[in-house]
């Protein structure tokens, strides 16, 4: 953190009591260079001034005449270069709300504090606080692939699968690995999925591209079978996937072909949107569940992974959202949101995968709600397939859980 003294804040507040007891705490805490509005008609006033520009803002939310949702607009506007607290009496959803709205705005937030503010609250927030980066070009724009480079790709077998761990969350078993589609483009080098994934589904390539993928995720099984290493596959399947009345045989005959039992493959089913007809997807996905393998609804929660989705298709596996896992120890309304998730897995007799398990505080937080299994960047992120089994034996040597 910088010199308490360089440090420029604005503290913005209806209320001339809080005005003063944030002014207290923070001389107390030794900021010097403290300044005060009552309305935010007033503050962006200042702000439009010479000289006045504050590295860092206090922000009440609830305000006549400007709310503090509306005075963030106008931050925007400005293209303020600092960083904000945001201070309320609103309940914490509304806090997480506005968080979520500065975020999107791209403005840099600290976090929130709910009034009363507590001197050890405040600054516990206020040391997070760093200078501003000097300007920067902006980032370049990801090249955008046509329809007909995405083809190419699929021909040429430029795909190529990454594999990212799912572990027991009670013993840290590794249990299975997703497949990450990635693309060796000649050129650009390694291309990711946001690139291209889109492109395939808007021009009818997502069958084809899924297809390749599949394939080559299952040969992988069976080399992995050969070294005596025995895991789950699980492949992404797009809606769009489930119009071809032969995606069946074709799922059947590939398993069959590989050497790999279809409860070792697991179909993650997202719907990027929504489904007109049922009937296709509905007959596939029944008769590949009477075949054995597994389905997974993929991102529950959001989207149209719905709760219609988990009483019309015979799902076993339900995958809890990053949204919901990632910071759910310390996020009330996420926690609740993944713990409902979980009940609903356990009362339709399902298993239940926290995505997004990103540093220790979530790995216990999901170990202790006895999630079944765990996915995220604390386990491992994507890697080739030559490097698992390293992997696999590092992780296993390590103390887990």
């Amino acid at each position: 953190m910088a010199e308490k003294s360089a440090i420029n804040i604005l503290v913005l507040d209806d209320e001339p009591l809080m005005l003063k007891l944030l002014g207290r705490i923070l001389t107390n805490l030794g900021f010097t260079s403290v300044s005060t509005s009552a309305n935010g008609h007033a503050a962006l006033a200042s702000l439009d001034g010479p000289g006045n520009h504050p590295d860092l803002i206090l922000l009440d939310l609830n305000m006549p005449e400007m709310d503090g949702v509306e005075f963030v607009r106008h931050l925007v506007e400005r293209r303020y270069a600092g960083s904000l607290i945001l201070v309320s009496g609103e309940d914490e959803r509304m806090l997480q709300t506005t968080v979520k709205l500065v975020q999107a705005h791209r403005l840099p937030v600290l976090g929130y504090l709910c009034k009363p503010v507590t001197p050890e609250g405040l600054w516990e927030l206020l040391a997070r606080w760093v200078p501003p980066a000097p300007d920067q070009p902006p980032p370049a724009t990801p090249k955008i692939y046509s329809a007909d480079d995405v083809r190419a790709a699929i021909v040429n077998g430029e795909l190529i699968n990454h594999y990212q761990p799912k572990v027991e969350a009670a013993t840290g078993r590794v249990m299975g690995v997703e497949s990450l589609v990635r693309w060796q483009h000649p050129g650009d080098g390694m291309v990711f999925p946001g690139q291209f994934i889109g492109v395939a589904e808007a021009h009818g390539l997502i069958d084809d591209l899924t297809r390749v993928v599949l394939t080559g995720v299952l040969n992988q099984a069976r080399r992995w079978q050969e070294m005596g290493l025995s895991l789950q596959v699980a492949v992404n399947v797009s809606m769009d996937n489930l119009a071809s009345l032969d995606f069946v045989d074709f799922v059947t005959t590939q398993a069959a072909a590989a050497g790999v039992a279809p409860e070792q493959v697991v179909l993650e089913v997202t719907e990027s949107q929504l489904m007109r007809d049922l009937r296709a997807p509905l007959e596939i996905l029944a008769r590949l569940g009477l075949r054995r393998f597994q389905l997974s609804i993929d991102d529950f929660g959001t989207g149209h992974s719905s709760l219609a989705q988990l009483r019309d298709i015979p799902f076993g596996e339900l995958k809890i959202d990053r949204s919901f896992v990632h910071g759910a120890w310390n996020n009330s309304t996420a926690r609740t949101m993944f713990e409902a998730s979980l009940n609903l897995a356990r009362q339709l007799n399902m298993k239940a995968v926290a995505e997004g398990v990103e540093d220790q505080d979530d790995w216990d937080f999901v170990r202790h709600t006895k999630c079944d299994f765990a996915q995220g960047y604390f386990i491992a992120r994507p890697m080739s397939a030559e490097v698992l089994p390293d992997w696999i034996a590092r992780w296993q040597g390590q103390r887990r859980p």
